[in-house]
């Protein structure tokens, strides 16, 4: 049974002081919540991405040169609107926590680059679902640059291969039907079950396996705090809802004086 629901920016912001200051080690758990005040839309709420437009399948990735180019494009448009968009005070507030104070770790479904950008530190990153700032080769892994296979395509018309091995290049996202990163999954895992507080933030905890750690932190005596502003399927375990604003309510904590 949840102990507490906040719905005044206020009194939320003074709960998650209190229970960061009493955590020693503290996991961060981020979805696109976090991010749509920062201006970027989320895909699975009403309106959002995947309401306007069908995923692009992994396998569909591997076998089409069309779905490759339509695949391409969308990460084009994804990348102007990741560039254009700044961290918010939540974002700021997550990474003063993790560089100052009790976070070992902020695990992210997101993969607008926020965090990174915000200052949370790359040991103390997870990014679940990958990252839109740059590709890979799927032959031998070679990182490349959005502007390298933005050029290739307008150049030659067809999907940018690598420079190393002419493999194929995609955008460094996780995309439906492509295996999660077992390394960062198990990183997350491990940590949350060492946790005394996990904060989910922003995220609906429907997509698995990544919605499974809070309730593997909660199992293992975490403090569970839900920050969302419409109801999870996880509500009822957690120790304390928060309904408000994310960067309102998180804001201030960047101010937080930790020894």
């Amino acid at each position: 049974m949840v102990h507490a629901i906040f719905d005044r920016a206020e009194k939320a912001q003074h709960a998650l002081e209190e229970a960061f200051a009493e955590s020693s080690r503290a996991v961060v758990f981020t979805g696109a919540g976090i991010s749509t005040e920062s201006g970027i839309p989320d895909f699975r709420s009403a309106g959002g991405i995947w309401s306007r437009m069908e995923p692009i399948l992994f396998d569909d990735f591997l076998a089409s040169e069309e779905a490759r180019l339509e695949d391409w494009r969308r990460r084009f448009d994804m990348a102007e609107r990741f560039a254009a968009a700044r961290p918010n005070g939540a974002h700021e507030a997550v990474a003063h926590l993790a560089r100052n104070g009790p976070v070992s770790l902020v695990v992210t479904q997101n993969i607008d680059g926020l965090h990174t950008r915000s200052g949370v530190p790359p040991e103390k990153l997870v990014e679940l679902h990958g990252a839109g700032d740059h590709a890979t080769c799927l032959e031998c892994g070679t990182r490349h640059e959005i502007s390298f296979a933005q050029d290739q395509i307008a150049k030659t018309g067809m999907s940018p291969r690598c420079t190393a091995c002419g493999g194929l290049l995609k955008a460094a996202i996780i995309s439906f039907g492509q295996p999660m990163p077992e390394d960062e999954l198990e990183r997350a895992m491990k940590e949350s079950v060492m946790a005394d507080l996990f904060v989910a933030t922003g995220t609906s905890l429907v997509v698995y396996p990544a919605a499974a750690l809070p309730m593997m932190a909660k199992e293992a005596g975490a403090r569970l705090i839900i920050c969302s502003r419409e109801p999870t399927d996880q509500d009822d375990i957690a120790d304390l809802v928060v309904r408000t604003p994310l960067a309102e309510t998180f804001g201030p904590l960047k101010q937080m004086k930790f020894a």
